[in-house]
């Protein structure tokens, strides 16, 4: 169901029918068309929230364009879709409101406000803020790079649960990276496989993705290498992250070849096509082909932390090259096989990696055994086909609805079973017992303090750059989510106290009582 933000285009677009099937005689068909354009505009001023008063002015958020998946995903029109366990035969005034906290993500049309029939319950989904204090607004969703604690939706009520949508680096917000903050949240989708509605595999379309055919040969790649290209290379434009990537590739530099494009680390300019942003960081094929020509990519993500893989790993893998990677400690659990990845932290030292490569380069049997796996029979990883099947949502598959859909309707579910357990406790409490309640941990987004590319943070000089940001933001979002947790607990309505909450707790610790 489409409710538009503003009547007037509605109202016009009326008008101007009407006045063609005038023109054509059809009165009738006019006199009804102009009754349902009426009664359209009285519905979408007044059906979608019951006379509860307004809190407060909404608060007008700019378009938010997130660099992860989502920005590729492609989205289209979708008509509501009633699942075949759902018998709601609520009226929009009767249903449960989900409010997403961050518009800019609002998975519908434009507008702010729609009905969702989901698998077997419905809500109604919006983007309008001024909702936020209405009893029957149940849930709001945050997505966890906007999601800042100086300005938390407060006082938070009791009878409302919090989503978390995060999808994205952990070095976005680390607040969600400490027990204190990720507790605050009811529900998860986060990259972790133990969140409520996991988003591990966010960046792998499709097995198909895994099975093309290689980009560039063997064959080819081992003609360019006696024209001088290296056999590694390394892509990045985004320098400073919590992974201290740039220090590991420094070392590696030293031992072996590497073309380094991009703003870190540069030694080699792209070509003068590829130079747009938009054509280096996607999958046109000038640029796949071009990257894949190389046979070692370089795959190291921004952020260290379970279950956390993006395009850096699966994009090399797609095209037929040999990811060397280091991210998500547990990588191993998603590859095709047991050959198909060198993880950097098998291996001593960037020394004794780049002799393993050089190996490889100069034994064809032995590099080929990693692209085995673009052939189904030797993908022997029974999880991730497992997971690839049984994900409700898809990537760019229309047939599936995306997981931002998915989760929605996730928490529109759960929620709506949470309220008739509460009605039913009220109703009778000795047979009825209350639901139990439900509390994100560690275990949904959890990522450890950042680490030193190479070497050990001890030895690393005090002006370090690195050391003066990011194991400091690490623990600074402690403090902040602490804080919070703090605000909540005291009832307060004025996110602006955060810092004078902070300060107790600093105290509190100094003086061993924390």
């Amino acid at each position: 169901m489409f409710v538009p933000n503003d009547n007037f285009p509605t109202c016009a677009v009326c008008c101007f029918l009407l006045f063609q099937m005038a023109e054509r005689g059809r009165l009738l068909s006019c006199l009804c068309l102009g009754l349902f354009s009426v009664l359209w505009w009285v519905w979408v001023s007044f059906a979608s929230f019951p006379d509860e008063p307004h809190v407060y002015d909404a608060v007008d958020q700019g378009p938010f364009k997130p660099q992860s998946a989502l920005a590729d995903m492609e989205f289209a029109p979708m008509s509501s879709y009633r699942g075949p366990g759902n018998q709601d035969e609520r009226s929009n005034k009767e249903l449960p409101i989900i409010l997403w906290w961050s518009g800019g993500l609002f998975p519908h049309f434009p507008g702010d406000t729609e009905r969702i029939d989901c698998a077997t319950s419905s809500c109604l989904a919006t983007s309008n803020r001024k909702v936020q204090l209405y009893k029957r607004t149940s849930s709001i969703i945050f997505y966890g790079t906007d999601f800042r604690a100086y300005e938390a939706p407060l006082p938070r009520l009791r009878h409302q649960t919090w989503a978390l949508f995060h999808e994205e680096s952990p070095m976005n917000n680390y607040l969600l990276s400490h027990g204190p903050g990720i507790r605050m949240f009811n529900y998860t989708a986060t990259f972790r496989r133990e969140s409520d509605y996991p988003l591990t595999l966010q960046w792998l379309p499709s097995l198909s993705y895994l099975l093309e055919p290689t980009v560039v040969s063997l064959k080819e790649k081992n003609h360019l290498r006696l024209k001088g290209l290296a056999p590694v290379l390394y892509m990045q434009s985004h320098c400073d992250v919590p992974s201290d990537r740039d220090r590991y590739v420094r070392e590696l530099m030293k031992y072996i070849q590497v073309d380094s494009y991009g703003k870190c680390l540069n030694n080699k300019a792209l070509p003068a096509h590829l130079e747009d942003t938009s054509t280096a960081t996607g999958e046109e094929a000038s640029f796949m082909r071009f990257v894949g020509r190389y046979k070692f990519h370089l795959a190291l993500e921004n952020g260290r932390c379970a279950d956390y893989m993006t395009e850096k790993l699966w994009r090399p893998l797609h095209q037929g090259c040999v990811p060397v990677y280091r991210g998500s400690p547990v990588v191993a659990d998603w590859m095709p096989n047991n050959h198909s990845v060198i993880i950097i932290d098998d291996f001593v030292s960037p020394k004794a990696l780049a002799d393993f490569l050089k190996f490889l380069d100069g034994n064809d049997d032995e590099y080929a055994k990693y692209l085995e796996f673009k052939n189904i029979r030797s993908i022997t990883n029974a999880r991730l086909l497992e997971a690839l099947e049984a994900r409700e949502w898809g990537v760019n598959d229309m047939s599936k609805p995306n997981y931002l859909n998915g989760f929605e309707c996730y928490v529109c579910d759960r929620e709506n079973a949470r309220l008739a357990a509460e009605q039913a406790n009220r109703k009778a409490p000795r047979t009825n017992p209350p639901p139990k309640p439900k509390m994100a941990t560690n275990a949904h987004m959890g990522c450890p303090l950042p680490s030193p590319g190479y070497g050990e943070v001890q030895d690393l000089p005090a002006d370090d750059e690195w050391l003066q940001m990011w194991p400091q933001d690490y623990w600074q979002s402690l403090d902040q989510a602490e804080g919070l947790e703090s605000l909540i607990r005291a009832n307060e309505s004025n996110p602006a106290l955060l810092w004078k909450h902070i300060q107790r707790i600093a105290v509190s610790r100094a003086r061993g009582k924390h």
